[in-house]
């Protein structure tokens, strides 16, 4: 037990150092990210009405393989323009999301991500239940309640559990694509991908699914 909790440690402190040597690199991606604080949600509210399909039905499960489609409301509008952008750009493998997302200029992705989010969750004092040993390394960027300390980091806190596990699967086998997530779910055991999961799927205030706007 010591060895693995002295692992976690190492391995948090290699990813502090990772996260400082990549944010000059990220630098654009951040201030692209950031203009979608100036999204116009109202237009938005007109474009999304193919996202309702999936992510407006409560436990909506994607087919192949089967998960629960995230949840989006409450998430940073800022981490939503960079989800839809690596979709958009084939980092993210998922056929239906590419598709949808390749037809969207950035103007697009502001104003639906301003709408999808709504008002983002706000950290909490204290967690529900017992970190698990990894999530050491996930603080830095997700805090200890799930919510990401910065408008580019997801929020995790409420997410759909089987999403999260999906989420961790792929950045360890290559199906998402960052620099800090891929070398991190690289460590990962099965049984550390079911806890972080679990763990933060029980955070409260929880992400929800987004509806249509009233008329």
């Amino acid at each position: 037990m010591r060895s693995t909790v002295r692992t976690w440690r190492v391995f948090r402190s290699w990813t502090m150092g990772l996260l400082a040597a990549t944010a000059f690199a990220g630098h654009g991606l951040e201030a692209q990210a950031q203009d979608a604080a100036g999204g116009d949600a109202a237009r938005g509210a007109q474009l999304v009405y193919t996202c309702f399909g999936c992510h407006g039905i409560p436990n909506y499960k994607n087919a192949a393989p089967v998960y629960n489609v995230p949840r989006l409301r409450g998430q940073h509008a800022e981490y939503l323009v960079l989800a839809l952008q690596a979709y958009r750009a084939g980092e993210r493998s998922h056929g239906t999301m590419h598709a949808n997302a390749t037809s969207l200029s950035d103007e697009d992705i502001a104003d639906m991500a301003a709408y999808l989010a709504g008002a983002p969750l706000q950290p909490v004092a204290n967690p529900v239940g017992t970190p698990p040993e990894a999530a050491q390394v996930c603080v830095a960027c997700h805090g200890n309640d799930g919510v990401g300390i910065a408008p580019m980091y997801p929020t995790l806190s409420g997410q759909h559990e089987s999403y999260l596990e999906r989420a961790l699967h792929d950045y360890k086998k290559g199906g998402r694509k960052n620099p800090v997530m891929e070398p991190f779910a690289a460590q990962l055991s099965e049984a550390d991908i079911k806890a972080l999961a679990a763990y933060y799927a029980q955070q409260r205030p929880a992400l929800d699914i987004v509806t249509p706007a009233k008329r």
